[in-house]
């Protein structure tokens, strides 16, 4: 039996792992939320990663509001690296492999085609660099870990882009959304299928990966396939980021290119709109 550890236990991530760990016979995963552990707190850390021989742990706790981190940037930095950072080093000392969930934002945005694992970082704003910072507390401390950069994260487990859709839906006539911010939405659940596999073949291929669903759209397409998906009838407008002012900006154009994890872990990743109709299809279960 492998013991794995998920901090974030609450959060829609380890919510999705959740859901399909009983179809992973070997591994026992012992999920800590927040509050059961506070990964800021490295003797709490310590004592987790300690009390059972844990041979992996998924790092599922982030600091993840990201205009709100312009606001709090010592909190960003406080969870995002500083936390991560001693659970590196406490990972390192135990033998423990780290799977770490890292973010799209840790690029800028002006390519026009898929950034891979080797282009250059550039965030462009307090949460891009916490996370970039963590990842790079981990290859500094680590040579058993995989980061796994993640983009447009939904499901049908706490608030995302999907569940806020079909909630606006039901209260607007009209909506706006913009069109000029291009990635890949991503399933949770195909994520934490992907992390699951990973722990259960034990490879060993360690490093940083890129992983999100197959396709390209911007988040007017993502919301126009909701509403097409579950029927609703909204008058959707495309409007431009600069009619939208947030506090953090955002990367314009994050897709990212999944060649090395197809390659190495030779998996097939589905398209995102057929994800998004099992999203809904398991989102229709939960809520009867």
């Amino acid at each position: 039996m492998i013991n794995v550890l998920v901090t974030g236990g609450n959060g829609q991530l380890a919510k999705n792992l959740k859901d399909i760990d009983k179809n992973f016979q070997g591994l026992n995963l012992i999920y800590k939320s927040v509050e059961e552990l506070d990964i800021t707190k490295i003797e709490d850390l310590k004592a987790s990663l300690s009390e059972v021989k844990v041979q992996y742990c998924i790092n599922c706790a982030a600091y993840t509001a990201v205009d709100q981190a312009e606001k709090e940037q010592s909190a960003a930095y406080a969870i995002n690296e500083l936390a991560v950072a001693n659970m590196a080093d406490i990972c390192n000392s135990l033998g423990i492999v780290l799977i770490h969930i890292s973010t799209d934002f840790v690029f800028d945005g002006y390519k026009s085609y898929p950034y891979n694992e080797d282009d250059q970082t550039n965030p462009q704003g307090i949460y891009g660099w916490s996370k970039r910072k963590g990842e790079i507390a981990i290859i500094e401390r680590m040579t058993d870990y995989f980061i796994l950069r993640t983009s447009w994260l939904y499901s049908e487990h706490n608030s995302n882009f999907m569940k806020t859709m079909i909630s606006l839906s039901k209260t607007r006539d009209e909506l706006g959304v913009v069109d000029d911010q291009i990635g890949t939405p991503t399933y949770a659940k195909d994520l934490a299928d992907l992390i699951l596999k990973i722990i259960n073949t034990k490879d060993k291929r360690y490093g940083i990966y890129h992983y999100s669903n197959e396709g390209v759209a911007s988040w007017y397409d993502f919301a126009m396939a909701i509403f097409d998906e579950t029927g609703k009838h909204i008058k959707l407008l495309s409007i431009k980021t600069k009619d939208y002012p947030t506090l953090a900006e955002r990367p314009r154009f994050s897709v990212l290119d999944k060649s090395k994890i197809k390659k190495t872990l030779n998996i097939e990743i589905p398209y995102w709109r057929n994800s998004l109709k099992q999203a809904l299809i398991n989102l229709d279960k939960i809520q009867k």
